[in-house]
């Protein structure tokens, strides 16, 4: 056992003796503020190194996004590194990486943000550089005609020329019938084709604005500060008014819906998505912490009961998954995903029945107090663990700032996961693993051509 996963075994082992009041130490202290031009800013200190995470967060991602123009916020950010007034392409990466900082960007369904980790005395060049690239970024024509065809080659790599990727990405347009949510990030590649550098001009001008933006700031940093760096560098961008978005709401239960595809692979698999709320469109915030229990509880290490009874019990699956993604500003989706035993002849007609019966049995049995108890202590330590990183704080913090929610929500988890009890796993089971709500895809070998 190397270091990392003892020092994780023992944070587990540990939990599972603790209360909830002793893991969940006196949070952090965090401070919110907000610049007159709408630029909300979040400070949380963690002075253990002289370190800090910058990172800034656009409330635009691909399910902001229009048939036809798809890929918009994912090609925007490849070109926020080509820029500004201050910076010719690529300087602004080279200056901090001079400075021995570390950077980059990401984008999702709900948001795009950038972000920077480097000395605490450094701040001020990522402040800097990041408010001139909201203010004043440039998307030169002939930069755009050369990183659009970078991107388009990212879509091959990663999605066209990967049989998984490709399936995930048929299965999701079908899972999210009536919401953006069925938008790949990086976009469809008709509409890549199709893309113009006036295009991006427009998405950029409409969504990056300081009052659809907001900063976070974590580690060895007083507030004080923090508030005079963004009164320096962001308070004179002035706010533009930005398109109402509404939340990508699915319907309840569309009805069952089923793919079949044929990729390049070996082994054939399958994929369910039952449609459930997100924490951001829950009526009840604890069905959604029992979601997320639920999903450690088929799927959440060695005694889980898909490994347990599935992989080794009855040897249906050689391999199997469970996730469900509750920080969404949307509705979600429940994933299960499985490859069926094949060297013990069991195919996917097997594989299904052997995840119905489980999924009924949360339906008819509450789980007992102590394997909760023991799933509960393995998600809250995974938290813990996680936590310990400021670079995970300020994701946390950005993302639930910017699917809606409130950063305080990083504080008070823990005590909402405490909060669920057998019952409301069973609730949940019998609320939200229905026919109605499901989503298949059969992911199945090419056919050999006749030749």
């Amino acid at each position: 056992m190397n270091a990392l996963a003892r020092r994780a075994a023992g944070l587990l082992l540990s939990t599972l003796c603790l209360p909830l009041a002793a893991l969940a130490a006196d949070p952090q202290p965090t401070h919110e503020f907000t610049l007159d031009n709408g630029l909300k800013v979040i400070v949380r200190e963690d002075h253990r190194a002289p370190v800090v995470v910058s990172q800034v967060w656009y409330k635009v991602g691909s399910s902001y996004e229009t048939p036809g123009h798809t890929g918009l916020s994912h090609a925007l950010e490849h070109m926020m590194f080509k820029g500004s007034s201050k910076t010719g392409p690529g300087e602004a990466s080279l200056i901090l990486r001079d400075l021995g900082a570390e950077e980059n960007a990401f984008t999702s369904d709900d948001y795009t943000a950038y972000y920077q980790v480097l000395a605490r005395d450094r701040l001020s060049v990522a402040l800097e550089l990041e408010a001139d690239r909201m203010a004043t970024l440039k998307i030169p024509a002939d930069e755009f005609s050369r990183e659009i065809e970078v991107i388009k080659e990212e879509r091959r790599l990663r999605t066209d020329d990967k049989p998984v990727s490709k399936a995930y990405e048929r299965f999701k347009a079908m899972a999210y019938p009536a919401s953006g949510y069925h938008t790949p990030t990086i976009g469809w590649m008709a509409d890549l084709n199709r893309m113009t550098v006036e295009d991006l001009r427009h998405w950029y001008q409409q969504w990056y604005t300081p009052n659809n933006a907001t900063l976070v700031v974590v580690g060895d940093v007083k507030p004080d500060e923090v508030k005079a760096l963004a009164e320096r560098f962001f308070g004179s961008i002035p706010r533009r008014d930005v398109p109402p978005a509404k939340k990508p709401l699915e319907l309840a239960e569309p009805g069952q819906r089923q793919i079949t595809l044929h990729v390049k692979t070996q082994l054939p698999s399958l994929i369910y998505g039952f449609n459930v709320p997100s924490l951001s469109t829950a009526e009840d915030p604890r069905s959604v912490h029992a979601l997320r229990l639920i999903a450690a509880l088929l799927d959440g290490g060695y005694s889980a009961r898909i490994p347990t009874r599935l992989e080794r019990g009855e040897e249906l699956v050689a391999g199997a998954s469970s996730q469900y993604d509750a920080f969404a500003r949307g509705d979600s989706l429940f994933l299960i995903s499985a490859t069926p035993n094949v060297q013990k002849k069991k195919t996917l007609a097997d594989t299904e029945a052997g995840i119905w019966r489980l999924l009924d049995e949360l339906k008819t049995k509450a789980p007992s107090s102590e394997e909760l108890e023991r799933v509960r202590a393995q998600v809250i330590a995974g938290l813990v663990y996680e936590r310990d990183s400021i670079t995970s704080q300020a994701t946390t913090i950005g993302q639930l700032e910017t699917v809606g929610l409130s950063w305080k929500l990083i504080d008070e988890e823990l005590a909402a996961l405490q909060g669920v009890t057998p019952a409301d796993i069973q609730n949940a089971a019998k609320t939200y693993f229905t026919r109605e709500r499901l989503s298949v895809a059969h992911v199945l070998p090419e056919e050999k051509k006749a030749k």
